[in-house]
């Protein structure tokens, strides 16, 4: 199912949809990306994962923050009282989330985020919701994975298919070959300062102006 999503933003609200029905005591979920060497939520069911995430983020603390750098998972039932996130854990508590489960999201050696499941109740996440919500994590992390390369696909393609047009235009306007016309294209890229394909781009849309 999760395979057969158009891109990656409906991937990842499958995801998280499918694991808050699928994970018994699972009220809350939500997807911590790794983008860029900074870490943002994405698709989150409610507004208090983005509130729980954001917090971590800000203290850097907290069980998806560790699920991501040390590439384990953690289950806690009441987050108040760890030890290991003496900031995150009341302030937790006092938004009303004190059960929570953090996997990291990987394949082989890459890690793409963490999956993270927040509950009201105490002690609502067991050893069997554990491995419940591990092997979801990782079928997920195998979907997200191939829906981000689909879609790095899809912005090659495009950016062929427009800087294959530019250099038609160049080719045409100034007599150039193929090669030429490439070399030109890079030159205004770098000397203007914007990616080739923003550059061609450009050319493309204002290629009736003289």
């Amino acid at each position: 199912m999760l395979q057969a999503e158009p891109d990656v933003d409906t991937t990842l609200r499958a995801i998280v949809k499918a694991v808050v029905d699928y994970v018994p005591g699972a009220e809350h979920a939500g997807i911590s990306l790794v983008e860029s060497g900074k870490i943002r939520t994405v698709a989150p069911t409610s507004t208090i994962v983005e509130t729980i995430d954001q917090l971590q983020y800000d203290l850097h603390e907290g069980p998806c923050i560790d699920a991501i750098a040390k590439h384990r998972t953690y289950r806690v039932g009441n987050v108040a009282a760890e030890p290991r996130w003496p900031a995150f854990g009341p302030a937790a508590a006092e938004n009303g989330i004190h059960s929570l489960q953090s996997y990291r999201l990987f394949v082989t050696d890459r890690t793409l985020g963490a999956l993270n499941l927040y509950s009201s109740r105490f002690n609502a996440f067991d050893q069997h919701t554990e491995e419940d919500g591990q092997l979801f994590a990782t079928h997920a992390a195998i979907a997200l994975v191939g829906a981000q390369r689909e879609a790095q696909l899809d912005v090659a393609i495009e950016n062929r298919d427009i800087i294959s047009s530019a250099k038609g235009i160049l080719m045409e306007r100034h007599d150039l070959d193929d090669a030429s016309a490439f070399r030109m294209l890079v030159e205004a890229s770098q000397s203007t300062n914007v990616k080739l394909h923003h550059a061609a781009t450009w050319l493309v849309e204002n290629r009736r102006d003289r």
